[in-house]
């Protein structure tokens, strides 16, 4: 099994031939992939011989990126918030019999620092995750729709300018797009 082979639910392979143009394949039907260790042996090729070291790497990381997922999704329910509020709440309170000392204040500061800190991690590797997966599965779609540009499902890797000159091509083929249907319901209009 290939290293990574695209789901193809229709069993139609899109190649990009010699001459540059879109060329499509009749291949066999992918089937869909349901639980995350079969995903993982698909993306790897299978189970891999691995050293004690890369396996503790390996482990430490998964380690940390489910820790970063939990830690993100929890961070974000309103119990959450509402516990960091009743956490500043109870700190306001107590001030008065802590005589407003620079400890008193020392503590919000230095909780709400660390906290912060730590979740600028958390959420980055849950971010970068995300927006990882979201996209193999959007280059997976492109490369799946037959006449499709294969050459966007990585345009991700271009760089700033690349993009910006992309993103241009693109609205100029949007707004060609609505002109021409707008044209045309003017004379569906008219004829009716």
């Amino acid at each position: 099994m290939a290293a990574w082979e695209p789901f193809n639910p229709r069993g139609i392979e899109a190649t990009n031939g010699t001459d540059g143009t879109n060329m499509t394949k009749r291949t066999k039907p992918a089937t869909v992939v349901s639980n995350r260790s079969a995903v993982r042996k698909h993306v790897d090729g299978g189970a891999k011989a691995t050293t004690g070291g890369s396996q503790k790497c390996s482990a430490a990381a998964a380690l940390f990126s489910q820790a970063a997922s939990r830690t993100s999704h929890l961070a974000g329910k309103p119990l959450t918030f509402l516990i960091a509020v009743g956490v500043v709440l109870a700190w306001a309170v107590s001030g008065p019999f802590f005589g407003f000392s620079d400890t008193w204040q020392l503590v919000i500061n230095t909780s709400t620092t660390i906290v912060t800190f730590l979740m600028v991690f958390l959420i980055q590797n849950t971010q970068n995750r995300d927006t990882m997966a979201l996209q193999l599965k959007l280059a997976e779609l492109i490369i799946a729709v037959q006449g499709a540009k294969n050459n966007i499902a990585t345009a991700e890797d271009l760089s700033e300018e690349d993009l910006e000159r992309l993103h241009e091509s693109y609205r100029k083929r949007a707004q060609e797009t609505f002109d021409h249907l707008e044209q045309r319901r003017r004379q569906l209009k008219k004829a009716s």
